[in-house]
């Protein structure tokens, strides 16, 4: 038996004999070839631990069915690809939000990792927390005055929703994608100051301290950053085969997309060959990330020009300079639409710091001297404004709004959000 579909029936349990009631020391699974198991729209009230004694289950659907919780051991099914899980009303609340909207691969380490909260992000998610209660436990045992000093001292974010916002930027996600690259999120930050001094340098080498962390390597997300007022709404997120994808990568002309990746190739061969090592830097690194995708995804303007290639490169049609006050952030993953959101409130976090840092700073920097009163001594603590920006299908349904009311709660230790 390969393949058993028992949907649209009113079963309350998976078939008795299906799987083996005996522990790992009992009898084999009575059917080690299934790899298809369709019970979808049923009343099934509960999963055991034994379906990981499934050993070829590759397909698992049970959507609408009465089930409360999801077990550890389906991540030890060792074939499992693809899982429907929605339509049940799971008491791990983030969990019912990851099987609406999150590949099987991130439902699976979910569980792994032990469900309610420890997934994959979390340690960063959980580091902030961290960083919160012992800054609460400092503020509860000092005195009111402390508490205001400290208030006055933290970031200010002003949100701006897409309702007060009389041209709001929209990207449209086109269906190819969710093979590829599945998950976007994306903002407008207005405001920023790149001009005085290594402004700009310390803004970028920042991105990168990013993706070596958070984003571990560009393996769970990516990060994109572009001026504001070259980029060309409306934009399109979008899937497009390596000969045919074109773009002009920072620093470079205009390339397709297979032939950058050839010679990004070719130049980690050759750095290798002269450091005499095996480690190679820059976008070599993250060559393997595209490996076996027919498809490559990317950010396309109004225009047609492909703006961002992730997790590659960015275009320098939308490239950042010491003038730039106003950028178009893009977060993209292939792991879940949640680290989008952390990353993305992350980023928001350190670009806060930098450009107050850089505020502070400005009058000893002796790069640019011109006034500019945006930055002058008094309003070291104006908001940044975030605008929301929506993600939405080819029909217009909307996919995700950052921020909505719980983005940017890892950071609120930190950050000010007026909404």
């Amino acid at each position: 038996l390969q393949e058993l579909l028992l949907s649209g029936n009113r079963l309350r349990a998976l078939p008795g004999g299906l799987l083996p009631s005996a522990g790992p020391t009992g009898p084999p699974a009575p059917f080690p070839l299934l790899s298809r198991l369709d019970a979808a729209d049923n009343e099934v009230e509960e999963l055991g631990a034994d379906i990981a004694a499934l050993p070829a289950l590759k397909s698992l659907d049970v959507a609408n069915n009465q089930l409360r919780e999801l077990p550890a051991a389906l991540a030890d099914c060792p074939r499992l690809k693809e899982a429907n899980f929605r339509g049940n009303q799971l008491r791990d609340k983030r969990l019912e939000k990851m099987v609406n909207g999150c590949q099987t691969k991130a439902i699976l380490e979910y569980l792994r990792a032990g469900g309610r909260g420890k997934g994959k992000a979390e340690s960063a998610r959980e580091e902030v927390r961290k960083k919160k209660r012992e800054k609460q436990q400092k503020k509860d045992s000092g005195d009111g005055e402390q508490d205001e000093v400290e208030e006055a001292s933290k970031l200010l974010v002003k949100i701006l929703h897409v309702s007060e916002n009389p041209a709001p930027l929209v990207v449209k996600v086109s269906p190819g994608v969710k093979d590829v690259r599945a998950f976007i999120v994306c903002c407008v930050l207005k405001g920023v100051n790149l001009k005085p001094g290594n402004a700009l340098k310390r803004f970028l080498s920042m991105q990168t301290k990013l993706h070596e962390d958070i984003c571990e390597k560009r393996t769970a997300a990516t990060i994109a950053t572009h001026d504001l007022q070259l980029v060309k709404a409306p934009l399109t997120y979008d899937v497009q085969p390596p000969d045919e994808l074109k773009i002009m990568p920072l620093g470079r002309k205009e390339i397709k997309a297979k032939d950058l990746l050839r010679q990004l190739q070719l130049e980690a061969e050759e750095q290798r060959k002269q450091k005499k090592r095996q480690n190679v830097s820059g976008l070599h690194k993250y060559l393997q990330l595209l490996d076996g995708k027919d498809n490559y995804p990317c950010l396309v303007d109004a225009e047609g020009a492909v703006i961002s290639f992730p997790p590659i490169t960015n275009s320098e049609k939308t490239k950042i300079r010491k003038e730039t006050r106003d950028l178009f952030l893009e977060v993209t993953s292939d792991t879940s639409l949640q680290i989008c959101k952390d990353v993305m409130d992350t980023l928001i976090l350190k670009i806060a710091e930098l450009n107050r840092s850089t505020l502070e700073n400005k009058e000893g920097s002796g790069s640019d001297m011109e006034s500019d009163a945006v930055c002058g001594p008094g309003n070291l603590n104006l908001p940044l404004v975030v605008e929301q920006v929506r993600v939405v299908d080819t029909d217009g349904n909307l996919k995700v709004l950052y921020p909505s009311k719980t983005d940017l709660a890892i950071v609120s230790s930190l950050l000010t959000v007026i909404r």
